[in-house]
Formats: C-alpha cells, structure tokens, sequence
C-alpha cells in the first residue's frame, strides 16, 4: 500500500518508561499521519523488550548515528537522560529530521544555542515536550487572557509540590549537574512555569531563593521566586521535591475573574475553574465555560500539534525563540536564587557564568570533584 505524502516516518531515541508509556501511545493515536520505524537503545534488552510492545517491525539499533544513517526519519522523538539531549538533537537535526525531545531540551542557554544553529543550518526543526500548553483547558484560558476576556491579569501563583525520595536520586544521573541540569526548577516545576509563562506572556524580572533541605544532590531540592511580567503582573512560583502532598496548581487573578488549574500530572477540562469578579453579570462569567470538546493535556495532543507545523511547512510550537524563554527563565531563577540578586529576562548571554551551566559555578552550588 502507497504511503501518503503526510505519513511521516519517525524513529524514537531511548526507549524507557516515558517513550513507552507516553510516546508510543501518542503515535499509535497518530498511525494515520506517523509511522513508527525505528527505534535505538544502548541497553540490548531494553531495546529488545520494547520492540515486542511496539511491533517487531520496528528496526532496532544501539547506536544513534547508525540509525540516522540507515533510516533517515522525519520526526526522532527523544526520550534518554537530559545530558544526551543536544548531542542527540543536534544529529537528529543534522540528518534532517524534525525533534520533539523530552524536557529540558538541554541543560544550558549555550546547549540551546547549539541546537538553534543546527536548526538553522538544516531548515529542521526541534521542539521539547510541554504537554500541558495542549490540552483544551489551556489553550482556552490562553486565549481568554490574551483576548482581555478576564480583565488584566494582576497576580499569579505557579505551584509543583511533589515528593521524591532518596531511591529516586539513588539512580545515578539525578540530582547531578552535568547529567540532569539541576533540581526540581529544571526537571519537575519547569512544566508548570512553561505554562503559566505560555498563560501571561513575557516575563520581565525575577528575584528567588533555593535551597538543599533534605536530598544529598549537587543541585537545588526546592526553589521560590518572584516574577514580575512584562504586563504588569506579578507571581510567585515554588518548585519542590519535598512535599509529601503532592500538587501541580496555577492560578491567575485577573480584574474580571481567577482562573485555578490544579492536577498532578496532566488536566482535562474539569481541572479549570473561573470564578467571576463580584461586578461582573452571570452571562458573561458563564461564557468562559471550558470548551465543549475535551483534550487532555498529553503528548499525543502535542504530537498532533508538531505534525500539524510539519505538514504546513512551519516552525512547531515549543521550538525555536518560544523553547528558550522558558530555558532563560530557569537560568535566570537560579541566577537570581545563587547570586541573591534580581536577574532581568534576556540578561544571561555568553559572557555570564550562567550561560554555559546553570549553576553559574557558584562555589556554593558548583559540583565538586567525588572520591
């Protein structure tokens, strides 16, 4: 059977828990408009186990570059360690293909820019998984804020209070610099803060705190800042692997309404709730209503998105300048947080120590050599 112009074919890097739980759903979803090809593993009988759960006809390789070279796919989807991220995506670029990658996209302002001059020279394009900016719930209250439907936004609350323990940092990656980036502000909270940042638009300053209170890590195991947004508004945002009561929330205040997200992990319409202003009439406040159709936040609806961009010619959404403001602003709240000053949006660049590594070689918070 011919396949369509539209049928991409896609490759999966890594082969764990996130591509099979996640990725591999999304493009069993898609099958119409993706195929699954290939897929590539370092781990034999990781690779070898999940080529059974995803069909035998998937080629199986434990070496990138061979399988680029074999393949060349449209679409990889990479699912590995944070720090294998930009050696990844680069090649996948390189060879041609568009990337979706999991977050974060690299560990640093100087990896994006990598990626960014790969993307350049190839006319590919790599965008990083923020599957909470596509569900229905979010796209909607998007565009009530930026319409001015709610009234100007005032105040914001970004919240990731979840809890890990000491066998989550036991695997040998986490919790270090060089192989995950940092703590929770980079490998948990970023999700929600991408959010509340897809919700308010640009920010302007930042001021924040962080701290090890429990974990035996380089890197932070909580944080809180204060951002100021270029509108006006102003929010705190606390990310936290320490807290026994687990919560993923956002609300904004708006002149005319608050509007809360809270979930855990992913939201459906339910999750979204508008409480109107005293002063504003019933009818109004009932137009805000969440949309009829119900899109929970997932990859597959951010795959969807990606091979929407593909199919049109354009730049997917989570790429490009939109996937290196939510980078800046974690660089930024660790600048902020290591240095105790207020960082301003755009000010790290490639003369600041927080530019090449988001510890900015603190001496407090640098890694130091292990026996």
């Amino acid at each position: 059977m011919s396949r369509s112009p539209a049928h991409r074919r896609v490759a999966v890097i890594g082969t764990g828990a996130i591509v099979s739980g996640s990725h591999l759903p999304a493009l069993r979803h898609h099958a119409d408009r993706a195929e699954l090809v290939a897929a590539v593993d370092v781990d034999q009988a990781r690779l070898d186990a999940f080529r059974q759960l995803a069909g035998e006809e998937v080629a199986g390789y434990t070496s990138t570059d061979a399988m680029l070279d074999a393949v060349r796919p449209d679409l990889v989807l990479i699912g590995t360690p944070p720090s294998l991220h930009r050696e990844q995506t680069v090649a996948a670029l390189k060879a041609g293909a568009w990337v979706l990658c999991e977050k974060p996209l690299c560990l640093s302002l100087s990896e994006y820019d990598d990626i960014a001059a790969a993307e350049e020279a190839s006319g590919a394009y790599a965008s990083v998984v923020f599957q909470h900016r596509y569900g229905s719930g979010a796209v909607h209250a998007r565009e009530l804020i930026a319409s001015g439907q709610l009234g100007a936004p005032l105040v914001a609350h970004c919240q990731t209070t979840w809890h890990r323990d000491a066998a989550y940092y036991a695997v040998p990656w986490r919790g270090r610099w060089a192989s995950e980036g940092g703590g929770p502000t980079m490998g948990h909270g970023i999700h929600q803060f991408d959010l509340l940042l897809h919700l308010l638009g640009p920010w302007s300053e930042i001021r924040a705190m962080a701290a090890r209170l429990v974990h035996d890590t380089e890197s932070e195991d909580v944080s809180t800042a204060l951002v100021r947004f270029e509108n006006g508004a102003l929010a705190t945002v606390v990310n936290s692997v320490l807290s026994p009561h687990e919560v993923s929330r956002i609300r904004i205040d708006c002149a005319d309404a608050t509007v809360e997200l809270t979930h855990l992990y992913g939201h459906r319409n339910d999750d979204w709730v508008y409480t109107p202003a005293p002063h504003v009439p019933s009818e109004r406040a009932t137009a805000w209503r969440t949309p009829a159709t119900d899109v929970p936040s997932s990859h597959t609806a951010q795959l969807g998105a990606l091979l929407d961009a593909y199919d049109n010619g354009v730049r997917p959404p989570g790429s490009g300048p939109d996937a290196r403001v939510t980078l800046d602003f974690a660089a930024a709240l660790y600048k902020a947080a290591f240095t105790d000053r207020t960082v301003l949006a755009g000010e790290i660049g490639p003369c600041d120590p927080f530019y090449p590594a988001m510890h900015g070689d603190d001496p407090h918070w640098a890694p130091k050599e292990r026996a």
